[in-house]
């Protein structure tokens, strides 16, 4: 093979992981769920009908969904012309750095850092001074945030 494309489509899954439950994912299957929707005619706002993808369906979409959960999604039927396959993550965590880290062939064994699971994670002073040094708008978890009186617009923040 002279050269290969990876597709890799962040949170378009197709299947659950055997370690779902401990992240109350079970049953998981984000892109055979949509499937089911348009075929059942309940995602007909602006489109109508079963999901088509045919090019990615024609790359091994469906078949990839059928592999990793068992379902035939409707709409993505064909067979495939291309070389595809579904993995199951042996990775601990949850995250699209672990996903990454193993596709590029980095298991990642142990469990990351985690934000503080209190609200707000982080100090107020902590956000005010991170945003101010971005440029970005403003944030508090007990006001309403507000851009500033420079912007036109909130764009992208993460603050």
């Amino acid at each position: 093979m002279s050269r290969a494309f990876l597709i890799v489509m962040d949170s378009v899954g197709c299947g659950g992981a055997p370690d779902a439950a401990a992240f109350g994912d079970e049953g998981a299957n984000t892109l055979g769920h949509i499937a089911l929707a348009c075929a059942a005619g309940q995602a007909d706002e602006g489109r109508s009908g079963p999901l088509r993808l045919p090019n990615l369906d024609r790359l091994g979409l469906g078949a990839a969904i059928r592999l990793a959960s068992g379902l035939a999604a409707p709409g993505l039927g064909a067979e495939p012309k291309g070389r595809w396959g579904a993995a199951t993550e042996v990775s601990k965590g949850k995250d699209t750095p672990s996903g990454h880290w193993e596709l590029a062939g980095v298991p990642v064994p142990w469990d990351w850092a985690y934000f503080p699971d209190t609200v707000p994670a982080f100090p107020e002073w902590l956000v005010a001074e991170t945003c101010a040094k971005a440029g970005t708008m403003a944030f508090s978890a007990t006001a309403t945030p507000r851009a500033p009186r420079s912007s036109n617009a909130w764009g992208p923040s993460i603050c």
